[in-house]
């Protein structure tokens, strides 16, 4: 997008909030970078100087602008639509890989050298990946200088910085203010409920139909490990520095977050999650505008724009939980869940109580005993084959997962078929062109609809629909009456 220069001068002149994340403005007069929508006068087209990410620009020596915070902009969908190389390893920066295991070990989890991936990064993204990684530390800096009282010691430690010195340095850099000053112009918040949680928004492109979103976390909720409750979702997250519990709250503009970390240094990573879980990265007009060129869509997506795929904070976690829904019903399958849970979970404290475990980690559920599983053989046999590889990482289903290989493994696990497989990824991997002819939800509505009902007479139609298909899904599924469809009273 940043090297069509004439689409981002009129993005920036109209102030197009849909192009946010997709690129940003440099200004070579003011030394400062914006986004597409940033409210103030628009510099000369001939000042303006277009950069991919927000670490290119301040590679290039430019300043993050104060009014629009260009660092606060949601990501570039790019990363959720793709499963190459720059794709995967963005996914894995925005979960801290980088911070916690140098690029060497962005290297390693990826299966290239270092070399080609910085090359691969620096080549589309204008920055490699310890600059982007660097761009990630000071945004995280300012969400707890503006919303904690932490001390700046503390601060620069939680958001990955080796020195307070490079701390100081990099806001300094990046914001044109000290830590202090940024403190000081930061407003006022009223304490929320939950001593030591930190209230953050976070920011989406319109529009946001909540409504499948936050129903089918809602109505597939495991106890003890996820709730609803007062109007937002909770649950627990099992984080690479220990646990979390986040309150997510559907709002016009924003999805209010409440986050309560044991460890602040997982504050990146829990953001970063909840973002992929919520979809908040997609861009919404350009899905709709492609579904509705089928007429037969087009009133669903008209109806109710902006519909999001639900997807898992978890990946392994979904999968397990794929699997014991199986041919049973949703409560069915949420019952089975909780029994894992409470027998293998590991137990949290929540201040607000209603939570109370972690999902079972793939290690723990692949130590039971299969006998104790309250389910058909075969399905017994399906369960245990996954979790053990999932244990021993024969199917890895991580931010780095390569789609084609994953499902390609995970096909030729016992019980696994295609509805099984398509589900995962959609859900767990992220892939936007997901889809579910088989199901027998989508079967019915496309019936309804005067589509093709058989799955392969479906799938040829919904070619069409490519590569959105895992979105037409959630359209067509929001044509039954299933509590799934619709956000919680």
């Amino acid at each position: 997008m940043h090297t069509h220069t004439e689409r981002c001068v009129r993005a920036v002149q109209s102030k197009d909030a849909r192009f946010d994340g997709w690129f940003f403005t440099a200004v070579v007069t003011t030394g400062i970078y914006c986004r597409p929508s940033c409210p103030v006068v628009p510099p000369k087209p001939e000042n303006m100087r277009f950069f991919p990410s927000a670490a290119a620009c301040q590679q290039a020596g430019f300043r993050a602008c104060k009014r629009c915070r260009p660092d606060t902009s949601p990501g570039s969908p790019e990363w959720n639509q793709r499963a190459d190389l720059v794709a995967r390893a963005m996914r894995l920066i925005s979960d801290g890989v980088v911070d916690r295991e140098g690029v060497p070990g962005l290297a390693a989890r990826l299966g290239y050298s270092t070399r080609q991936i910085e090359r691969q990064l620096l080549a589309e993204l204008g920055a490699g990946p310890l600059a982007l990684a660097r761009a990630q530390r000071a945004q995280a800096a300012r969400l707890l200088i503006e919303t904690t009282p932490l001390p700046m010691a503390d601060i620069a430690f939680a958001a990955g910085f080796a020195s307070i010195r490079t701390f100081n340095d990099t806001v300094r850099e990046v914001f044109a203010l000290s830590p202090t000053d940024l403190r000081a112009r930061a407003p006022r918040s009223t304490p929320g409920n939950t001593p030591g949680a930190l209230t953050l928004r976070l920011p989406f492109r319109a529009p946001l139909n909540p409504d499948n979103l936050f129903g089918h976390l809602a109505a597939t909720a495991v106890p003890g490990v996820e709730e609803w409750r007062d109007g937002a979702y909770r649950r627990t997250l099992r984080l690479p520095y220990g646990h979390g519990i986040v309150a997510l709250t559907p709002r016009p503009d924003h999805i209010a977050c409440r986050l309560t970390l044991s460890d602040l240094r997982d504050l990146t990573v829990a953001i970063s999650r909840c973002r992929r879980m919520l979809d908040l990265d997609a861009d919404p007009v350009a899905i709709d505008d492609q579904l509705r060129t089928d007429p037969l869509l087009a009133s669903l997506v008209d109806k109710a724009p902006g519909r999001r795929v639900p997807r898992t904070s978890d990946e392994a976690e979904f999968a397990v939980r794929a699997v014991l829904g199986q041919q049973v019903s949703t409560a069915a399958a949420r019952t089975h869940a909780a029994r894992l849970v409470t027998a293998h979970g590991e137990p949290v404290d929540d201040p607000e109580g209603g939570l109370t475990h972690l999902f079972p980690t793939p290690e723990a559920l692949a130590a039971l005993d299969p006998e104790s599983l309250a389910m058909p053989r075969t399905r017994r046999t399906t369960f245990t084959t996954l979790v053990r590889q999932l244990a021993d990482g024969e199917v890895r289903l991580g931010p780095d997962s390569d789609w084609p290989e994953t499902r390609a493994r995970l096909l030729a696990l016992p019980g696994f078929g295609p509805w099984t497989v398509d589900v995962i990824a959609m859900r767990a991997l992220g892939d936007p062109d997901a889809f579910l002819p088989t199901d027998l939800g989508i079967r019915r509505a496309a019936q309804e609809l005067g589509l093709p009902s058989t799955p392969a007479a479906l799938t040829a139609r919904a070619a069409a629909w490519r590569p959105w298909r895992a979105y037409a899904v959630q359209y067509l599924w929001a044509t039954d009456s299933h509590p799934i469809n619709f956000l919680p009273v």
